[in-house]
């Protein structure tokens, strides 16, 4: 049991010294930026270069034309119709005459 007690006072030593202590760190105040007065506008940059045109397909070839067509048949000439019926001789009139007087000329009221 003595010799426990000897180990045991070294041993509680040496575990305290390996026992780290947390460092302090003290961080700096950050600074705010305050913007000044605008200063004078820049030159203008110059002009890109103007891009390549595309190259453009060729044009596809026409059609072929297409056959005529064939003539169509004749039709058929049709039938003669039917003559129609007689009518009946009138009757003789009774040799009157009618004449027939035109109205006199009405005149133009002003």
């Amino acid at each position: 049991m003595n010799r426990s007690i000897w180990i045991a006072a070294l041993l509680v030593p040496l575990s305290l010294v390996a026992c780290d202590r947390p460092t302090v760190v003290t961080v700096p105040a950050t600074p705010v930026v305050v913007a000044g007065p605008p200063g004078p506008q820049g030159a203008t940059g110059d002009q890109g270069n103007q891009g390549n045109q595309g190259n453009q397909g060729n044009q596809g070839n026409d059609g072929n034309t297409g056959a005529t067509g064939s003539q169509g048949y004749t039709g058929a000439t049709g039938n003669q119709g039917n003559d129609g019926n007689k009518g009946d001789t009138g009757r003789t009139g009774d040799r009157t005459t009618v004449i027939v007087v035109p109205r006199a000329a009405s005149v133009p009221a002003n």
